[in-house]
């Protein structure tokens, strides 16, 4: 499968799975394994609001383009994310979305 990113600005977490040509995200399955080899089916006709593309099947692989959620602080590795090719099934690789917290300042000890 070859998952690619659209960012966007938006405060929601994403999490996503695969198995087989399913894809869990938050928790919601949309299943693709019917899709024949080089047909195409419109994005309009899924109802998912991560899908930001058309799906298609290319070469026995499914190709999509899924938003990416990214706070106003997001790193450059998600606001130019790299697509994600998954031929395994499990949790896929989804870029942070946004820079880790800085460390707390070491609070002083008070002076005996």
């Amino acid at each position: 499968m070859q998952i690619d990113w659209n960012p966007v600005r938006r405060d929601e977490a994403l999490t996503i799975t695969k198995q087989g040509d399913a894809l869990t995200i938050n928790g919601e399955v949309f299943d693709f394994d019917p899709l024949p080899e080089g047909a195409t089916l419109p994005r309009d006709a899924v109802a998912c609001d991560w899908l930001a593309s058309d799906v298609e099947r290319i070469g026995g692989e499914i190709h999509l383009t899924l938003l990416l959620p990214h706070g106003a602080d997001a790193p450059e590795e998600t606001r130019f994310p790299q697509p994600v090719a998954m031929a395994g099934d499990g949790p896929v690789p989804v870029p942070p979305h946004s820079n880790p917290e800085p460390d707390a300042e070491p609070q002083e000890e008070p002076a005996e």
